[in-house]
Formats: C-alpha cells, structure tokens, sequence
C-alpha cells in the first residue's frame, strides 16, 4: 500500500471526510453505558468497537479516531461507579488499546487516525487551570507513543480550556484540530461565536471548527459566522464541521442544544437527518469554505458515505461502499425501477419524509433546566 498522506496534505489537495458517532453508536448497539459515555468497550469487546471503525473507513472516511473521547483523568473520577471501574480499566489501559485498534483498521483502508481529546470535566474556568494542564499533558505522552497521525481537541464549551488543550498539544509537533460545541449564542460563558472563532485560530491550531448539540442546518449557520470572522481577522485555518446526525432546530439557540431535548439519548430516533439531506449539507459546507466535514452523535456510516458520494467529484475517488451501495442502488437504473421517479437523486434530495407519528408534533418544547451533562 501506498504511504498515506497527512492529514494537512489531504487538506491542501480537496475536502476531507471525517468519521462519525463512536460512543452514542456503541449504546445503541449494546456496548457503551449511556450517561458514563466512557469507551471500556475497547478492552471488553474490541471486535464490535472495530466493525463501527471499519464502517466508517469503508464508507469513505479519511481518518477515524482512537475511541477514547470523554477519556482523561478528570473525566473518569467523575462519579463513584467509575472510580470502581478505574482500578479494572486504568486511562492508560483504555487509550493504548483504542490507539493500537485504530491503527490496524485504518491500515486496511489506508485511512489517517487521530486522537480525539476531549474537555476535562472537572475543569472550573479561573480555577484549576493548572491540574486541567496536567490530565492534558498525560494523554499528549501517551498518544504520541503510540503515533497517532493527528490530535483533534473538540467538544470544548469553554474557550479558556480549549486553548490550554491545544497549548499542549501544540507541543507534540503535530497537526492540531479544533473544535467546540458551540452553536449562534456561543460558549458556556457567553464568548461570542466570532471571538470563539478568532481565539481558537490564534491558538496555532491548523483546523479549526464545531462539532455536536447541533444539527446540520444550525451547523452552517454557525460556521458562516466562524468563516467571516477569521477573514476578518486575516486567518486562515483550514475549517471544520461534524454536527450532529439529529434534526432539531428547536434548540438552536440553546446553550446544550440537543442535550436540552426531552428525547434525549434514548428517543432521538425519529429526528435522523436522512443520508441525502446530510450529503446536501456536506456540499453547502464545502461551498461555504469548509474542507473537513464529518459528523458526531447520531451520525452513521451511512451519513459518511453521503459525504463521500456527494463530494466524489472534488475528491476523485469513491468511497469502498460503493462496490456493494452506489448512492442510488439498482434505483439509478429508471428501466430497471417500477417507479421511474426514484431513478432521479433529485427526487430524494428533495423529498420531504415523514415521521410515521400521525399526531407527532414536529418540534417539542425544550427543558430549560436541564442539568449541564
């Protein structure tokens, strides 16, 4: 196999297809404890966790993470039940198996792997900068001896802590991404999305963006403001944007977004974006300047070979699923269909589908107290 090219290289040459829904996939698929959200699947059952990972990358992901979001320190000494469960799986334990596993299956398919390094829970912003430091510069040690290609700091809610992460992972000499979990009315602190947007490109980050609490189209909306505001600034980092793979306008302007649903984790269901309104959003997200696009919870390996199909035409390759899943199936073939219609993308891409629920409202009220998960 050829040698694979960064992650920066992929960059400079078109758009990049990120992966999708790691942890939230595993719940729904019997191997992640909903509310813990930690990944010791990768000890108990590693075969499962490496056939999400093959999904993705035969879908047409250019890189898949080492399963270990929501895994520092601060995260796992969050409550009792995980305290007793860190003396069977230690951190180091969990990220060493998630790097070696995703680095045999991105071989298969010559797909990049990064390290996904999330925000510390115990962090308190004007507090314990220091210990937040510390529990960062442990992961950077471990991942960098397991040689990842790339770290990807994301799903930050304050800005204060995301540049302390990329601080220390800038020191790893490295390719550096970015992003928080932001949607129109900014961090948890109130920063704005265009200062969120300058301080993150000022950190040195190569990539910078959002990802999760919001779907596609609020996702857009907040990564036109992030775009004009690092041109204004006279930035240029390459953009990101992994929303999530759930229709709920409802919460945009909801500083938890999606969190803030009733349905939340358990019935989310009936909101999937479906794959072709996910392959529009990856166009409208490629036209607005955006190069790395994939997805967070919710989103499926289907929803990555959207992207991959959509974009075929700049990236030049089609995705491995297609050898078994052309976007349209024997559906592209109208002499082969008994409903010639279904032969036209068009007619998908513009289709609006129901939800099956006759007396299902279309949104729901939000719960303005939900508790900060």
């Amino acid at each position: 196999m050829a040698e694979t090219s960064g992650i920066l290289q992929k960059l400079s040459k078109g758009p990049v297809v990120g992966d999708g829904s790691v942890l939230l996939t595993l719940e729904k698929r019997g191997y992640c404890r909903a509310g813990a959200w930690t990944p010791e699947a990768v000890i108990k059952y590693p075969e499962a966790v490496r056939q999400l990972l093959r999904e993705f990358v035969r879908a047409g992901a250019d890189a898949i993470q080492a399963p270990c979001f929501n895994f520092t320190e601060g995260s796992w000494k969050t409550n009792k039940q995980n305290e007793r469960k860190q003396q069977q799986y230690s951190v180091e334990k969990i990220n060493q198996a998630a790097c070696i596993m995703a680095k045999e299956v991105a071989s298969e398919g010559g797909a990049l792997v990064y390290a996904s390094v999330g925000p510390v829970s115990s962090f308190v912003r004007g507090e314990n900068e220091k210990e937040t430091k510390q529990s960062f510069e442990k992961l950077l040690k471990l991942y960098l001896k397991h040689k990842v290609d790339y770290f990807v700091a994301e799903y930050f809610a304050h800005i204060e802590e995301l540049e302390i992460c990329v601080e220390v992972l800038k020191q790893g000499n490295l390719p550096v991404a970015c992003t928080m979990r932001i949607g129109p009315t900014g961090d948890l602190n109130g920063v704005s999305v265009e200062e969120c947007a300058v301080r993150m490109a000022k950190t040195g980050a190569d990539i910078i963006g959002i990802n999760c609490l919001y779907d596609p189209v609020v996702a857009l909306k907040t990564m036109q403001r992030i775009k004009s505001a690092v041109d204004k600034a006279g930035l240029s980092p390459y953009l990101m944007c992994q929303p999530l793979g759930w229709m709920c306008p409802e919460v945009e302007h909801h500083k938890m977004g999606h969190l803030a649903l009733h349905e939340f984790p358990f019935a989310l269901d009936s909101r999937l974006v479906n794959r072709f309104e996910f392959g529009q959003f990856a166009r409208k997200a490629f036209e607005l300047g955006v190069q790395y696009i994939g997805g967070c919870c919710g989103t499926e390996p289907h929803h990555i070979r959207a992207i991959a199909q959509e974009l075929q035409p700049e990236r030049g390759i089609n995705p491995p699923v297609n050898d078994m899943c052309p976007q349209l199936g024997f559906f592209a073939d109208a002499s082969l269909s008994n409903y010639k219609k279904k032969s036209d993308a068009e007619y998908w891409k513009t289709l609006v589908p129901g939800t099956g629920r006759m007396f299902g409202p279309p949104c729901v009220e939000i719960d303005e107290d939900c508790e900060r998960v």
